[in-house]
């Protein structure tokens, strides 16, 4: 844990197992599915390797859509 992008994308990540595993819990959100937490978990992957070599930008625009997906597609905020 040396760059920003790693306390960043862990924390990121984190925050979705933890939505992931209060789900899992609770009666199911409808369309909830397991697949649909790929992308925002390989948008916390791809934005740490990005942002690990240097390419901050395009780093930071993939953080930002993946926080975006996370809200618009998985909505932290439903509950069952």
């Amino acid at each position: 844990m040396q760059t920003i992008y790693d306390w960043v994308t862990v924390a990121l990540f984190g925050g979705l197992a933890v939505l992931f595993l209060d789900r899992s819990m609770r009666s199911p959100v409808p369309g909830d599915r397991v697949l649909a937490y790929l992308p925002a978990a390989a948008g916390c992957a791809i934005a740490n390797l990005l942002g690990n070599q240097g390419r901050h930008a395009t780093a930071v625009t993939v953080i930002a859509a993946t926080i975006v997906y996370i809200l618009w597609r998985l909505r932290p905020w439903q509950r069952g």
